[in-house]
């Protein structure tokens, strides 16, 4: 049989293209391989920085809470509400803090920081007799403190070279005690001259009064408030045995002034995450219609109080924020009901809210706040 060249040429031609084809497709895997690997590498990379930016905010809400609103100082409003906690586990009885009592000779709400009632008689250290009604001013001054040229109280800070100055807060809890007994008495209790008393707290462990201030009877500087002790009980005060008759009782009294001081204006506090206070006042909700919606209720006129619920740590599992809110109970004291509500809205949600004594409102988002009580 005689062989053809041509034979050969059409034999060979799809093996070579066989091989060509094999070649190709190895070409096309080396090229594919590093495209591949830098798909990979950037799947790699976007997961760090997910995992990354989880990691942050995890370590961001645990251990910067009270950083939450550097320029929100509720220095003063803390001390006022440890003051009262202090003072309750001292003497006993209820404080109120932050009471807005009507006074009729100024035309106008005179703010007092804590008014305390208690059940019985005690001093402090040996220097007041403490009766039924005490009112406090809390002064949580840091730095040294003086009698300045117009008789007003200089702070001199260790953090602020200028010197700040004050009102006598002496001569303003002694107008403020005669603002609550002449409130006491229009509200129907009126109480013997003279045991409603004044006094003047320094609770900073910084505040360093001078001499011609801290001698002054009202004044209770930080040495003597951090010695008080727990006074023992003792039975119904003098005073109250010869002004009250024998149907009447010195709970029935304590009763009716917890009463009046519950039902008293009062400035709202709004309660952050860190165990910060700040007192002031509630304006409204901001977020979408839907949240807008869900809240309606949730206003002065028919709630007293509402909780934010936590959040889970690590921020993942919820969402939206649960507000449990209890509605006002007109028939007891003003206070809120033990019948609870809940709704659920975004954590971008946000409340209006003005400290006392800013003339600007702001915004504090619902996760960072932990209730919020609303004067009747």
């Amino acid at each position: 049989m005689q062989f053809r060249w041509s034979d050969r040429k059409e034999t060979e031609a799809p093996k070579e293209e066989a091989r060509s084809t094999k070649r190709s497709s190895q070409s096309l895997a080396h090229l594919a391989t590093p495209l591949i690997r830098v798909a990979d590498d950037r799947v790699s990379m976007w997961v760090v920085i997910l995992c990354g930016l989880i990691l942050f905010r995890i370590l961001r809400r645990i251990f910067r809470r009270d950083d939450a609103f550097p320029d929100i100082d509720s220095s003063d409003s803390d001390a006022s509400f440890a003051v009262a906690a202090r003072l309750e586990k001292l003497y006993g009885g209820k404080a109120f803090v932050g009471l807005r009592i009507p006074d009729a000779d100024a035309g106008a709400r005179q703010h007092i920081d804590v008014v305390l009632v208690t059940k019985r008689s005690g001093e402090i250290m040996g220097i007041y007799d403490v009766r039924e009604l005490m009112v406090v001013a809390v002064r949580n001054f840091s730095g040294f403190v003086e009698i300045g040229g117009n008789e007003n109280w200089v702070c001199t800070s260790d953090k602020k070279h200028r010197p700040q100055s004050y009102l006598d807060p002496v001569i303003e809890v002694s107008k403020q005690v005669a603002v609550i007994e002449s409130y006491l008495e229009q509200r129907g209790v009126p109480l013997p001259k003279g045991h409603v008393i004044g006094q003047v707290i320094l609770p900073h462990p910084n505040c360093r009064p001078a001499y011609s201030i801290s001698s002054q009877l009202e004044v209770v500087s930080f040495d003597k408030w951090r010695e008080l002790k727990p006074e023992p009980r003792s039975g119904l005060s003098n005073w109250i045995k010869g002004a009250v008759g024998k149907s009447d009782t010195q709970d029935g009294l304590c009763e009716k002034l917890h009463f009046i001081l519950s039902t008293s204006p009062k400035w709202d506090r709004l309660e952050l995450r860190g165990d910060r206070n700040i007192l002031g006042e509630f304006a409204e909700f901001k977020g979408n219609k839907n949240d807008m919606h869900a809240l309606r209720n949730v206003k002065r006129s028919k709630v007293g109080r509402f909780i934010i619920q936590k959040p889970s740590m690590l921020g993942l599992g919820r969402s939206r924020l649960q507000v449990l809110y209890f509605p006002r109970d007109y028939r007891g004291e003003g206070a809120s009901s033990l019948e609870c509500k809940e709704i659920a809205v975004k954590p971008s949600t946000e409340v209006i809210f003005q400290q006392l004594n800013s003339n600007k409102a702001k915004k504090f988002k619902l996760s960072s706040i932990v209730a919020v009580t609303l004067s009747g």
